[in-house]
């Protein structure tokens, strides 16, 4: 078991972990190299909660996951994580994109969304 593993699997057996926490933490485990689902899009899929509870998840137990790879639906990177969230795009191919006026690169979501 790798230690990205033995941490999702430490979180998820803690009693504090509650069964929607868990299934959240396993859509993005599911999603691929190089693609990306949004918060809404992962409530979505789960049928249940929104993206502020999505967001919640990840921020309390997003560590062991590949947190990189769930986004504002928009495309704009998570303030504070963007240097390490854009050398994990790189490492992966995700598709990104640059404003026309400047500033920091997006994640082209008609290109590297996964669709469920």
């Amino acid at each position: 078991m790798t230690a990205r593993r033995a941490d999702v699997a430490y979180a998820r057996r803690r009693p504090d972990v509650d069964d929607y926490a868990s299934r959240v933490l396993d859509v993005v485990d599911s999603i691929p190299a190089g693609s990306v689902m949004s918060y809404g899009d992962v409530a979505e899929l789960l049928g249940e909660g929104g993206p502020r509870q999505v967001g919640r998840v990840m921020a309390l137990w997003g560590g062991g996951v590949a947190w990189w790879r769930v986004v504002h639906a928009d495309g704009s990177l998570l303030a504070g994580h963007e240097r390490a969230a854009l050398d994990r795009y790189a490492a992966e191919n995700t598709p990104l994109r640059k404003p026309a006026a400047g500033g920091p690169p997006r994640i082209d979501m008609r290109l590297a969304r996964l669709h469920h």
